[in-house]
C-alpha cells in the first residue's frame, strides 16, 4: 500500500513542480513585460515632449497653443495562454488548553516548531485558508477558547492568508471577542472569511471575501451550521453567515434565501471561481446527513465551484468531478488540535489546482493534491504538525529526528486512512 501511495505522491509532486516551473516563468516574463511597457512609456512621453518643444521654438507666436501629441495605445497580448494558481486549504485548528500550552515557552508564546513542518504546504501556495476555532480576545489563554496572538502571527508566518471564523466557536466571547479576533486576523496580515464585527461590516462585504490571485478572481464564502448554540444577539444577526435557520437547536430547516442572497451578491462580481467554506455536520461522526447534501444542491446551483467542510473533526470523502470542475470535501478534519480522541491526529492539506484560459477568460478547477499531516505530542507537553510521508522517509532512513516506533506505526495506519477517503483508487 506505501509503495503504491509513493507513486501517486510522486506523480503529484512531480505535477506540482512543473506547475511551479510554470508559474515561475509567468512571473518573470509578467516582471519583462512590465519593464518593456514602461520603457516604451516613457521613451513615447519623452518624444511626445521634445516634439513639443521643437514645435514651441519654431514657432515663437503661435495664435493656439500646440497639441501635443499622442502615443498610440499599446496593444498587449496574453502573457500565456492559461494562468494557473493553486489554493491550500487545512482543517480545523481547535483552540483547547493543550493547544495553547504547545506554544509556551516560560512566560511567553511561540508556535513556530508547531507549524514549521507544514510550512512548505502553505506557504507555497498562492493562497492557503484554515479555520480557526477560537478567539484572539486576550487571556486567560486556554479559557472559552482564548488564544494568544503569538498563535495568529505563526499562522501568518507559515503561509496562512485567509482565516474561516463562521463556526461554532465565533461567538464564545461574545461579540466583542469576535471583533478583538477579526482586529487580530488582520493585525496578524491574514483576512477573516465568513464572520463581521457588526451589520454594517456585513452589509459593506456583502457577505463574501473576494481576493485576485496572480489575475484570477477568488470569492470566498463561508457558513456555518450555528455558533456553539448560541444566539447571534439582536443587532448583530448578520454577524456569522448561517447555514440554518434553527440554528440553535436541530439543525433541519436550511437557510436558503440566506445562502442565496449571499451567493448571488458573489454572482454579481463575476468571479472566475467561488469556493465556499462549510463548517456543518456532525462532530466525531462521519455521518453525511441529507441537509449537507441539501446545502450542496443549493451551492453548485449557484455557482459555486469548491466546497470545504469542517468540524466532524475527522476526514471524509473528497470528491472531485474533474469534467464539471467541482470539488466536495466533507470535511478535511483536525489541522491541529489535542488529538485525544481516535482519528483527530491526523488529517490532510488539500490543494486545488485552477487553470483560467486567457484566451476564453473562463477558469475552472482541473485538478487536486493533498497531504496527510499527523500531530505528535511530545512528553514535555510540545507539540508538532508532520507531513506524513517526510515522517516515514526519515524513520526508514533512520534519520536524526526521527519519530518513534509507535508514532511510524500510527503514521502509516493514518496515511492508508486519509488514502481511503481521498483517492480510493491508490489505496
Amino acid at each position: 500500500m506505501y509503495e503504491d501511495f509513493d507513486k501517486a505522491h510522486e506523480r503529484r509532486q512531480q505535477r506540482r513542480e512543473a506547475l511551479k516551473r510554470k508559474q515561475m516563468r509567468q512571473r518573470l516574463l509578467r516582471r519583462r513585460i512590465l519593464m518593456i511597457l514602461v520603457a516604451v512609456l516613457v521613451l513615447a512621453g519623452l518624444v511626445t515632449l521634445v516634439t513639443a518643444l521643437i514645435k514651441h521654438i519654431s514657432s515663437p507666436e503661435p495664435t493656439e497653443a500646440p497639441i501635443p501629441e499622442t502615443s498610440e495605445p499599446i496593444e498587449t497580448q496574453p502573457i500565456e495562454p492559461e494562468t494557473v494558481i493553486d489554493i491550500a486549504f487545512a482543517g480545523d485548528l481547535n483552540v483547547t488548553q493543550k493547544t495553547v500550552n504547545a506554544g509556551l515557552k516560560g512566560d511567553a508564546y511561540n508556535y513556530k516548531n508547531v507549524f514549521m513542518d507544514v510550512m512548505p504546504l502553505l506557504a507555497g501556495a498562492d493562497t492557503a485558508v484554515l479555520n480557526l476555532e477560537g478567539n484572539l480576545c486576550g487571556a486567560p489563554y486556554g479559557t472559552d477558547g482564548r488564544a494568544p496572538q503569538a498563535l495568529a502571527q505563526a499562522l501568518s508566518a507559515a503561509g496562512v492568508d485567509l482565516v474561516q471564523m463562521a463556526n461554532s466557536r465565533a461567538v464564545d466571547n461574545g461579540i466583542l471577542g469576535l471583533q478583538d479576533t477579526l482586529s487580530g486576523i488582520r493585525d496578524a496580515g491574514m483576512e477573516p472569511v465568513g464572520a463581521w464585527g457588526s451589520n454594517e461590516e456585513f452589509e459593506k462585504s456583502h457577505g463574501f471575501t473576494f481576493r485576485s490571485i496572480y489575475g484570477v478572481k477568488v470569492a470566498f464564502v463561508a457558513f456555518t451550521k450555528g455558533v456553539g448554540n448560541l444566539g447571534l444577539p439582536a443587532g448583530s444577526e448578520d454577524c456569522v453567515n448561517l447555514l440554518y435557520k434553527d440554528y440553535t437547536s436541530t439543525y433541519q430547516e436550511v437557510d436558503t434565501e440566506g445562502i442565496t442572497e449571499i451567493l448571488k451578491a458573489v454572482e454579481r462580481e463575476k468571479p472566475d471561481v467561488t469556493i465556499a467554506l462549510l463548517h456543518w455536520g456532525s462532530e466525531y461522526n462521519n455521518q453525511i446527513s441529507d441537509t449537507q447534501r441539501q446545502i450542496v444542491s443549493l451551492m453548485q446551483k449557484e455557482g459555486v465551484d469548491a466546497i470545504i467542510g469542517t468540524h466532524s473533526h475527522y476526514v471524509q470523502p473528497v470528491e472531485f468531478n474533474r469534467e464539471k470542475g467541482t470539488v466536495v470535501a466533507w470535511s478535511l478534519g483536525d489541522f491541529f488540535g489535542d488529538g485525544e480522541k481516535s482519528g483527530t491526529d491526523y488529517s490532510l492539506v488539500l490543494n486545488l489546482q485552477i487553470t483560467r484560459d486567457n484566451n476564453t477568460g473562463k477558469a475552472r478547477i482541473t485538478d487536486l493534491d493533498y497531504t496527510p499531516i499527523y500531530t505528535v505530542t511530545a512528553e514535555d507537553g510540545s507539540m508538532r504538525i508532520l507531513r506524513i510521508p517526510e515522517a516515514i522517509a526519515a524513520y526508514e532512513a533512520d534519520g536524526v529526528d526521527k519519530v518513534s516506533d509507535e508514532v511510524y506505526a500510527a503514521m502509516l495506519s493514518a496515511q492508508q486512512k486519509v488514502v481511503s477517503r481521498v483517492d480510493p483508487e491508490n489505496e
